[in-house]
């Protein structure tokens, strides 16, 4: 069985940084392509970026592009989110995502296991 526990999310000022976490657990993350989606009260869950398997490739939506780079620790079987110059529209709560095929899709259906997510809060 495959865990993934995210931690990191807060409150923060417009401007500020914060650096999510996911810690994967039940076999190697390295296996699986990762991503990270939020959720906007009211709003559809989104993709926000993504990590192919590999490690070779990184996706990222526009609106964070620049200011968000997710990454991923083999040794710590972790996946990183650093966001940076964060903005209000930037709060969410944040959930990370694995996937045990190739390709890094960008809907919630694409995806097999998910943690249980993280606040995340800007504040203007």
């Amino acid at each position: 069985q495959v865990q993934l526990v995210e931690s990191g999310g807060g409150l923060v000022q417009a401007g500020g940084s914060l650096r999510l976490s996911c810690a994967v657990s039940g076999r190697a993350f390295c296996r699986y392509a990762m991503a990270w989606f939020r959720q906007a009260p009211g709003k559809e869950r989104e993709f926000v970026a993504g990590l192919q398997r590999s490690g070779d490739s990184t996706y990222y939506i526009d609106s964070v592009k620049g200011r968000f780079t997710i990454s991923g620790d083999n040794a710590k079987n972790t996946v990183y989110l650093q966001m940076n110059s964060l903005k209000p529209e930037d709060t969410a709560v944040y959930y990370c995502a694995a996937r045990g095929d190739n390709g890094v899709p960008r809907y919630v259906a694409g995806y097999w296991y998910w943690g249980q997510g993280t606040q995340v809060t800007v504040s203007s």
